[in-house]
């Protein structure tokens, strides 16, 4: 699946808003991926992760033992990335603030593991899962995301595998030129 159709899959499923919004990462934008609209048909998402499974084999050399992503936005994509590779698939969620693995996950020492996010921006939840994976002994191999809002700016230390890559700009909230014309953002997103 090449970057126009998933473009055009979002535009088609109305989850590529225009607007004014507050982003996970603390950033403004006048552009949000809402991936959960996608995600919520079961054909599309195991269309893009096919894609995304493509897309790695190509980039990468290594086998791939676990995915693992973070809570909430990139669980339905890591299990569709699970399928797509015939691999485990796990998620961190937040506890008082910070990504943990909880409900009895585990990661081998040694294990290899791909990093699965919906959307990356500034790549703070991928980074925070590299830190959950890299502190149990695991060893990220790769990163992957429906969307890359930087356009191939954040570097995770290993390859960074996107369907859609785009410079989408965003702001802080005092150099937010939709802030300095008053209006207030709205917060789509899943973290707190």
């Amino acid at each position: 699946m090449d970057a126009i159709k998933v473009k055009k899959l979002f535009e088609e499923k109305n989850a590529l808003l225009s607007g004014h919004f507050l982003l996970s990462s603390g950033l403004h934008s006048d552009t949000y991926f809402q991936s959960a609209l996608i995600l919520q048909h079961p054909a599309d998402a195991s269309v893009l992760a096919q894609g995304i499974a493509q897309k790695i084999k190509a980039a990468i050399k290594e086998d791939i033992d676990l995915v693992i992503s973070p809570a909430l936005g990139g669980i339905v994509i890591g299990q569709e990335m699970g399928r797509a590779l015939n691999k485990r698939a796990i998620f961190c969620e937040r506890v008082e603030g910070k990504l943990v693995l909880r409900r009895g996950f585990s990661i081998a020492k040694d294990e290899r593991v791909l990093v699965v996010e919906d959307v990356v921006t500034t790549g703070l939840s991928t980074r925070e899962v590299i830190e959950v994976v890299s502190g149990l002994g695991g060893i990220v191999v790769c990163c992957a995301s429906l969307v890359d809002r930087s356009g191939g700016k954040v570097n995770f230390g290993v390859p960074l595998v996107s369907l859609l890559s785009l410079d989408v700009k965003s702001y802080k909230a005092e150099d937010c030129p939709m802030c300095k014309a008053g209006n207030t953002p709205i917060k789509p997103g899943s973290r707190k």
